[in-house]
């Protein structure tokens, strides 16, 4: 059985725009593997609402998928071991 889920991404811009959309190609594609990707909104650069890590600007981007109940526990340890992702939630709707 498959849920709908939503992923709220927000990767840093430090390293420059083409980092941002390496990672946002990465995380489409772990939920295109892993389940049905149904929309990507990619919001682009953005100020923060406060600093993180010494960064002011953000690349936001949200990922509505479909997948089986285990994917999002996964996406979620990946999202927080890798580099560039500032902060990320990932919400069942």
């Amino acid at each position: 059985m498959s849920n709908k889920y939503e992923a709220m991404l927000v990767f840093s811009v430090a390293n420059g725009d083409e980092t941002a959309a390496e990672l946002t190609a990465k995380f489409k594609a772990m939920a295109e593997t892993n389940g049905t990707l149904d929309s990507v909104d990619e919001w682009g650069k953005r100020k923060l609402a406060y600093p993180i890590n010494d960064e002011t600007d953000g690349y936001y981007v949200i990922l509505d998928f479909q997948s089986e109940p285990e994917f999002p526990a996964e996406l979620d340890r990946v999202l927080k071991i890798t580099d560039g992702v500032l902060r990320s939630i990932i919400i069942k709707k």
